[in-house]
């Protein structure tokens, strides 16, 4: 590109800069920034001065906080010699209740053991994972079933008790189409046995 062209371009650039407000220019890095922002690096970014920029920022604070008789559920602080958006204290609990759902506690060991099972297993009932792992695992079935992991696939021919398998939240949630893809067992076992006589051996 030529100097004329590209002196073009970058004309064309401001004119296109300067249609858009500096605090809505500055509200859109703000929403993207993971941490406070000084003022010189909100300036520079804006090609605006300090102090212009300053002002843009008491005007945002004023309009989160409610100076048009509505009161944002975010505002704005400066913290850290920066600035950065914050959810208000007073949607605490809310968050706390969004955040929990969206984002579950880590399986226990017990529900991964017990995930596992029945993964290499399935069908299969509760009393047979548990006479794999000794223990009860009525809980932790109820508890990866609630998580999405699991559900329930029928009834067991011979006792009536139900069938558990995999769900398609298991395959999304270790990234893979099928449960062919699963790792082999196998090399796991300490006896050299494959999936099947495992298998034959859990029933």
């Amino acid at each position: 590109m030529n100097t004329d062209a590209q002196a073009a371009s970058d004309e064309q650039d401001t004119v296109e800069a300067a249609r858009i407000p500096l605090t809505r220019a500055l509200e859109a890095m703000l929403f993207l920034a993971d941490e406070p922002t000084s003022l010189v690096a909100l300036a520079t970014a804006c090609g605006a001065p300090v102090a212009q920029v300053r002002d843009a920022l008491a005007e945002l604070q004023a309009d989160y906080d409610g100076v048009d008789g509505i009161e944002r559920a975010f505002e704005l602080r400066e913290i850290g010699g920066g600035w950065r958006l914050y959810v208000r204290d007073t949607y605490d609990e809310v968050l706390e209740d969004f955040i929990v759902t969206r984002q579950p506690p880590k399986l226990s060991q017990a529900a991964l053991e017990t995930l596992a099972v029945i993964a290499y297993r399935q069908p299969v009932t509760r009393q047979q994972v548990a006479n794999v792992r000794a223990v009860n695992v009525d809980s932790v079935v109820r508890t990866l079933v609630a998580r999405g992991l699991l559900e329930e696939a029928g009834q067991d021919g011979v006792t009536g008790a139900t069938l558990y398998v995999t769900s398609d939240r298991f395959l999304e949630v270790l990234g893979i189409n099928s449960l062919e893809d699963l790792p082999k067992i196998s090399p796991l076992l300490a006896d050299g046995h494959d999936l099947g006589d495992w298998q034959e051996e859990m029933a």
